[in-house]
């Protein structure tokens, strides 16, 4: 995690020096595999001379014996379950020497992926050191078959998880937050083949929001130097770009303005991370165009995003009009049409008493043509509302509206009739707590006027009450 020297004759002489280490790690792993048989042989003469006295070992009467055979015909083949009884012993504060002569630093806390249950596995420092070894052979492996990893840095996503303690004051923790909280990985020397962009303070923060946030941001600002992606597991891969999908809008907005997200709460992360960050606005593209008939820089309102490049010109991808929450076709609804359309809507319920505690929008494009749908929760204090009523609400909504969605309504009849939902009280809560529950901090949280995942769309409609369309196409 360390940065590179900044002399250059310093850092061609370290990185010799690494290049003379990856050619003992190559030669390593020649011989280790050309002598496979001789070296397991040898490994668990080391392993069993150095137990010889530990309790396990001694039940079935081993005596010291080193060898392979005497080893297969005394020692039982056995599960986690038989072994149990034992590490629950460790746990529990017993410090003799019952597997094994080292004493155990720490319980390995497995993914249950195995037996749908997780397990302690016990751990020593010379077995941290073993780890280490293994991960310091795959570079040098990749690096054979893959030119200039050394010229950039890794966009690697890397997470711990929460650890806990047993009774016998031993940690128990996943085997990568292990790896990633030790002192080897921390203060590990230079290596130019193994440079992150991501801060050793993000890939610690355990809020897997804050983290995956914060590590996808500074990827993003030092896109220029990474050479490599990658997770250690498919699937962490995976969630992040899902992740992304669902918070580019914020990213963009932080790598923009040169500020990070103020869901971002922890204040070694917001460090780490403002160190790395600067305005860069000529990433997030709006389109501007000077023509011949006289428009000058004019701001044209379309949101692009580069999808490629044909030779050196770019080929935009067109996302949205800018402020634009809702669009079916041809029409753009942005927050400011869509909030004084309510205004007018609701005028229709004064007369009754009722008022509107909370409101949210869709696109619902499931059938053909597809149409705009507001969820409403109101609060009714006295008289009951016609369905006329809402029905006015929805017409009102649509007349308010602009020209395009008008069109779209009746001269093209690419767009059906508007819709609203009443849902039923605390509807809106449920909303923000479902956002908490993804990371949003309270303070934070604003309702969305307009939902596009999928679990906050289920939610809302698991709390539909009744439902309502317009009448007639708007004026």
């Amino acid at each position: 995690m360390t940065e590179a020297p900044k002399d250059g004759l310093t850092a061609q002489v370290e990185l010799d020096h690494v290049l003379e280490k990856n050619k003992k790690a190559i030669q390593f792993i020649e011989d280790v595999t050309s002598n496979a048989d001789e070296i397991q042989k040898r490994v668990l003469a080391e392993i069993l001379s150095e137990n010889a006295h530990i309790e396990y070992l001694n039940r079935y009467n081993l005596d010291g014996q080193t060898d392979q055979e005497s080893f297969k015909r005394l020692i039982p083949v056995v599960e986690y379950e038989d072994l149990q009884p034992d590490i629950e012993r460790i746990a529990n504060g017993d410090t003799s020497p019952i597997l094994c002569a080292q004493p155990i630093s720490e319980l390995l806390i497995s993914s249950g992926t195995s037996g749908g249950k997780s397990k302690l596995i016990p751990s020593t420092e010379e077995e941290l050191e073993r780890r280490f070894l293994l991960s310091r052979l795959l570079m040098p492996v990749m690096n054979r078959f893959v030119q200039g990893l050394d010229k950039g840095k890794a966009l690697y996503f890397q997470f711990v998880r929460s650890e806990s303690y047993t009774p016998g004051g031993l940690v128990a923790r996943p085997v990568l937050t292990s790896l990633y909280k030790s002192k080897q990985f921390k203060d590990k020397p230079y290596d130019p083949y193994n440079i992150y962009t991501s801060p050793i303070e993000t890939i610690l923060c355990l809020n897997s929001y804050q983290s995956i946030y914060s590590q996808l941001l500074c990827g993003l600002c030092q896109n220029k130097q990474v050479v490599r992606m990658g997770a250690s597991f498919a699937t962490s891969f995976l969630r992040v770009i899902q992740f992304l999908e669902k918070n580019w809008t914020s990213l963009c907005n932080d790598i923009r303005t040169g500020t990070l997200d103020a869901r971002i709460t922890d204040h070694l992360v917001r460090e780490a991370v403002m160190k790395i960050l600067n305005p860069d606005p000529e990433l997030e593209y709006e389109l501007v165009v000077t023509t011949y008939a006289g428009l000058y820089r004019y701001r044209v309102g379309d949101v692009l995003r580069v999808a490629g490049f044909k030779n050196k010109a770019p080929q935009f991808y067109f996302v949205r009009r800018k402020n634009v929450i809702l669009s079916i076709d041809a029409d753009k609804t942005n927050e400011v049409e869509l909030q004084n359309a309510v205004n007018n809507a609701i005028k229709h319920l004064e007369p009754f008493g009722a008022s509107l505690i909370g409101y949210t929008s869709y696109a619902d494009t499931s059938s053909i043509p597809g149409h705009y749908v507001l969820y409403w929760e109101i609060c009714v204090y006295a008289t009951p509302i016609p369905s006329l009523v809402f029905e006015a609400c929805c017409l009102a909504v649509e007349e308010s509206l602009n020209s395009v969605y008008h069109y779209c309504r009746f001269s093209d009849e690419s767009i059906a009739p508007l819709e609203i939902k009443i849902v039923e009280t605390g509807t809106f809560d449920k909303l923000m707590d479902y956002a908490l529950s993804l990371g949003t901090s309270m303070s934070q949280y604003k309702t969305p006027l307009c939902v596009k995942l999928t679990p906050m769309v289920e939610l809302l409609n698991s709390s539909v009450l009744s439902n309502y369309f317009s009448p007639k196409c708007p004026k």
